[in-house]
């Protein structure tokens, strides 16, 4: 017993230890990686691949230790104290590191520490190249802010108050559902991952290296931060949708826009990065992009763990805001300086011909990217601008993003559906009017199957109508493609983003018609007496209640049309005292039936109030993330058949039916 003490109550100072040395050698990284650079020592900048792994290893190290506290109930540490307990099952003891501000920081760090090490690793030929070298060094800077948070104002080894035997537990929306173990690493994974392609950006304003060559050295790290970060976004609403019991997926609250910001900038950047590799074009503006996509990063960080927002996913209040405010100003500062001192080597040797091609497109995918990212900063950031000055508090509630939303999602289809089709430089009339037949007739009969089964309203419609019309751009593309190729024709960057499209689309119109067409009844139901309510029958079985070591409540068994029984209860954790609903969810191809308890269920009662919702097409949702996700796997390896840089760009290369074959390379 004494032994298992010791060795618990040892955690706390080995965990500092561990931060310690991290600090040190990401600071001695950076310092040592700069003077390798201004003296030339190439031996020196090979070297610091060690420095690398011995802040990976701190980090992985610091997280393992926090890990084995909260496994241990290590009662002395005050992390422990706060969000441990006894009677936790062993699987979100383990996630409880990230249910609050220090974990959650440590998280940050141990993803960020790997990237540094994937970029050693990745790069360890070339650690002598000053553009690899500065990159290191912005990855060591960060990872020093990180170490220095861990060990400052989110200290999560703590010691804590003496005598202490027990804690709550995480917050019971953190340990209700097996969600919790994905969504917040694989957010991370999104969120950190955007680290690398700015450490590259600044090294390339640093170096005056401005061309193109550094975009291809972060292609596929900046695409697989996108492709986390939309992951977690999905696994975030699915989350939501299974936990909250308001049967949404997106509630447009402050932090869901901190992790939704970075991923409008990203996609942006994603899309107008091919039109500076193809022509040259857009430097500054995607120096900016990366630039923003990161910051904004850091902004979502403190918003969602300052405490100076309210919101289910926030932290308390801590004194971490002021850190990561003047972080974030930091980075805005240094990167604009940099942008505007390379202001001459970053002006772009090429132009746009005609707004009807591929790059004005892409262009105009990005101004409405942009603009609609400066629309949610705005909503989202206006409440405690009008706080901090005029010391009274206002929300900004879902109807204004709802509203200023759809806008952009209907001209974000358009585009999808054009772009494909664009050739670059210039497109004939004639030429768009052939290849935007078959998808103008795809986007007619998205608009007239949804009239005869009875849809309305302009907007949901107008939405079905593009994005049948964007869907049949991508799949004319994707055909062309694989009657080529075969199923090499899905891979590459130009096909696999069509996979991405049709998901994103996919999700678009789902996300309409369950927003638009849900309905929903608040039903007193009675034991063997069905109700009924949108064309389905409700009969409740019974009334029990349940008890487990950490948690008590009611539970209702229903059958839906006769059949199969589902379980909506409430639960209330008993050392937080609230109550929180558990839906229950009959998962359908067309639509889903969520079924909610109300207030006032008592174990044995006959009857029973209940709110049913049945919500069309919203398994689609999810299927549209798994396709998106797909799509991005495809995206980031290279097609079999690429143009040469040296060949023209506006030339088409003809084949035997007289289709471009620039619409199906890899470009």
């Amino acid at each position: 017993m004494f032994a298992v003490e010791v060795a618990t109550g040892i955690n706390a100072t080995l965990g500092h230890s561990i931060l310690l040395i991290g600090l040190v050698c990401a600071t001695f990284g950076a310092l040592a990686t700069v003077y390798g650079i201004r003296t030339d020592d190439n031996k020196l900048l090979r070297s610091t691949q060690r420095y690398a792994w011995g802040v990976c290893a701190a980090g992985v190290g610091a997280f393992v230790v926090m890990e084995r506290a909260l496994i241990q109930r290590d009662w002395s540490m005050k992390y422990v104290q706060q969000v441990g307990s006894a009677d936790t099952p062993f699987l979100f003891n383990i996630t409880a590191i990230w249910s609050a501000l220090e974990g959650s920081i440590l998280l940050w760090l141990v993803v960020l520490v790997g990237y540094t090490v994937v970029i050693a690793q990745r790069f360890r030929k070339r650690l002598a190249d000053p553009l690899v070298a500065w990159a290191l060094v912005v990855m060591f800077v960060v990872c020093m802010f990180f170490f220095v948070l861990t060990l400052g104002p989110a200290d999560a080894f703590q010691r804590g108050a003496l005598g202490v035997t027990s804690g709550p537990g995480p917050n019971p929306l953190l340990q209700n559902h097996i969600l919790v173990l994905f969504h917040p690493p694989i957010l991370y994974l999104g969120y950190v991952g955007m680290t690398v392609p700015f450490a590259f950006a600044i090294a390339a304003l640093i170096t005056g290296r401005v061309g193109e060559r550094w975009l291809s050295e972060t292609r596929r790290f900046a695409l697989f931060a996108w492709g986390f970060l939309t992951i977690g976004i999905i696994l975030g609403g699915w989350w939501s949708y299974e936990v909250l019991g308001w049967s949404g997926v997106w509630g447009w609250d402050p932090v869901e826009n901190a992790s939704l910001l970075p991923w409008l900038t990203g996609t942006a950047y994603i899309h107008s990065v091919l039109v500076q590799e193809r022509r040259g074009m857009l430097r500054v503006w995607n120096l900016t992009l990366l630039v923003s996509t990161f910051a904004l990063t850091i902004l979502g960080t403190f918003l969602t763990r300052s405490g100076v927002i309210k919101s289910v996913h926030a932290f308390s209040n801590g004194s971490i805001g002021p850190y990561l405010l003047s972080f974030f100003g930091v980075i805005v500062v240094v990167s604009l300086g940099l942008i505007a001192w390379r202001g001459d080597r970053l002006r772009s040797p090429g132009s746009i011909d005609s707004p009807l091609s591929r790059e004005g497109a892409f262009l105009a995918n990005n101004v409405v990217f942009t603009v609609f990212a400066f629309v949610v900063l705005l909503g989202t950031l206006f409440p405690l601008i009008v706080e901090a000055l005029q010391n009274r508090t206002i929300k900004v509630g879902a109807p204004y993003f709802e509203r200023l939303s759809i806008p952009f999602g209907i001209s974000l289809l358009f585009l999808m559906a054009v772009a494909p089709v664009l050739p670059w430089r210039k497109a004939s009339t004639e030429l768009l009017r052939e290849r935007l037949f078959w998808p103008a007739w795809g986007g007619a009969l998205s608009i007239v199957v949804p009239l005869i089964i009875g849809a309305r309203g302009l907007a949901p419609l107008l939405a079905f109508g593009l994005g049948g019309f964007a869907s049949g751009a991508a799949l004319r593309q994707l055909v062309l493609a694989t009657r080529r190729q075969g199923w090499r024709g899905l891979v590459g960057r130009a096909n696999g983003g069509m996979v991405v499209h049709i998901g994103v689309i996919v999700v678009a119109v789902a996300l309409v018609a369950s927003t638009t067409y849900t309905h929903s009844s608040r039903l007193i139901l009675e034991v063997g007496k069905p109700a009924s309510y949108g064309g389905h029958t409700f009969e409740l079985i019974e009334v029990e209640s349940f008890t487990t070591p950490r948690s008590n409540g009611i539970r209702a068994q229903i059958s839906i049309d006769g059949g199969q029984t589902y379980a909506p209860a409430i639960t209330k954790f008993t050392n937080f005292g609230s109550n929180i609903p558990t839906p229950s969810v009959r998962t359908g191809v067309f639509n889903d039936i969520y079924l909610t308890l109300e207030s006032g269920a008592k174990a044995g009662a006959t009857t029973l109030p209940m709110k049913v919702f049945i919500k069309p097409l919203i398994v689609w949702l999810w299927i549209g993330g798994a396709l998106m996700v797909f799509g991005t796997l495809l995206s980031a390896f290279p097609g079999t058949r690429r143009r040469l840089p040296t060949q023209p760009t506006s030339a088409p290369i003809p084949v035997d039916n007289d289709e471009p074959l620039a619409e199906i390379v890899d470009v």
